[in-house]
């Protein structure tokens, strides 16, 4: 089965468990949050862009 037991490393090994957790969720949570900001700013730029006419002009 697994053993989390690190003997004399634990020190060491689960600190750098934890900070690597938590930088990984952070980059993610960076991301998403980029992405909602660049879909809000897309959707701000093609509402106000001037309607396509089809390519037909008159």
């Amino acid at each position: 089965m697994l053993d989390f037991d690190m003997g004399e490393y634990a020190a060491y090994v689960w600190p750098a468990w934890g900070l690597s957790v938590l930088v990984l969720a952070g980059l993610a949570a960076r991301a998403l949050l980029a992405a909602r900001r660049w879909k809000a700013e897309l959707a701000q730029l093609e509402s106000d862009r001037p309607q396509d006419t089809g390519g037909q002009e008159k």
